[in-house]
C-alpha cells in the first residue's frame, strides 16, 4: 500500500501550525492479561515481545518523519517505545515526569471484577465521579489532566511550527483527548487507546484540533 498520503506529515509544518503525534506505549505482559488488570504508575513493566514488535512497527511508520523533539513518560514501557523511534535517527528521548501513567493506588494489578468485589464502596464512589474521586491512594482523572495539560502546552510553545512525538499512556491520553473528542472527562475511559496507537493533533493560533484518533493501521498484528 502506498503511503504517499503521509508525505506532507513527514516534514515540519512551519508557520503557525504545530503537530503533536501522541502515542500510547507498546504492550506489556500486564496489558496482555485476561481479564484486564490495572497497570498504573506503580507497576513499571518493560515491553513484552508483542510490545517490542509494536514499537518496531511504530518506528517504521515514523522512520523518516522530522521531529523537533521526542518525549516520553519516564516509565520503562514508554521510554522503550520512544527509543525505538528515536534510535533510527540518533535523536535523544527526553522524559517528562508529568507524562507518567495515572496512579491507581491500591488497585494496581487488580481486575475491575476483583476491585468491585474487594472494595465495593470505593469502586462505587470512583465510578460516580472519577474526575474528582481518586483511585484509592492514587489519582483522579482531574489530577492527571492537571499535570498533563500544562506539560503538553509547554511543548507546543517550545516546538512551534514543528512536529512533536510524545509517548505516554492509556489514561494520560484518554483524559487529554476527551474534550477534543467531544466526551465529558468523566467518560474518558470510553476512548479507545490501543497499545502503540497514534493520535494526531494540530494547533494553529491557539486552536487545538484532533485530526485522528487511535490509529493502528501501522501495526502488523492488527
Amino acid at each position: 500500500m502506498s503511503d504517499d498520503h503521509l508525505r506532507p506529515l513527514r516534514l515540519p509544518p512551519g508557520g503557525q501550525l504545530t503537530r503533536l503525534f501522541l502515542v500510547r506505549h507498546g504492550a506489556t505482559a500486564a496489558n496482555e492479561m485476561r481479564p484486564y488488570i490495572l497497570q498504573g504508575c506503580e507497576m513499571d513493566n518493560p515491553l513484552s515481545a508483542t510490545g517490542e514488535r509494536q514499537a518496531a512497527d511504530l518506528a517504521r511508520l515514523l522512520g523518516d518523519f522530522e521531529f523537533g523533539g521526542i518525549y516520553a513518560s519516564p516509565m520503562i514501557r514508554a521510554v522503550q517505545t520512544a527509543t525505538a523511534v528515536a534510535e533510527r535517527r540518533s535523536q535523544a528521548v527526553t522524559t517528562l515526569p508529568e507524562l507518567r501513567e495515572c496512579s491507581v493506588g491500591r488497585w494496581e494489578g487488580l481486575s475491575w471484577d476483583q476491585i468491585q468485589e474487594r472494595d465495593p464502596d470505593n469502586h462505587r464512589r470512583f465510578f460516580a465521579n472519577p474526575v474528582t474521586e481518586p483511585h484509592p491512594g492514587g489519582e483522579s482523572y482531574g489530577d492527571v489532566l492537571c499535570r498533563v495539560r500544562p506539560a503538553l502546552a509547554t511543548l507546543f510553545d517550545q516546538h512551534a511550527g514543528q512536529n512533536i512525538l510524545v509517548v505516554a499512556h492509556n489514561m494520560v491520553n484518554r483524559v487529554y483527548l476527551a474534550e477534543l473528542a467531544g466526551i465529558e472527562l468523566k467518560h474518558a475511559r470510553r476512548l479507545k487507546q490501543s497499545n502503540a496507537c497514534v493520535n494526531l493533533l494540530e494547533i494553529r493560533q491557539g486552536e487545538l484540533n484532533l485530526i485522528s484518533l487511535n490509529s493502528v493501521l501501522h501495526l502488523s498484528d492488527v
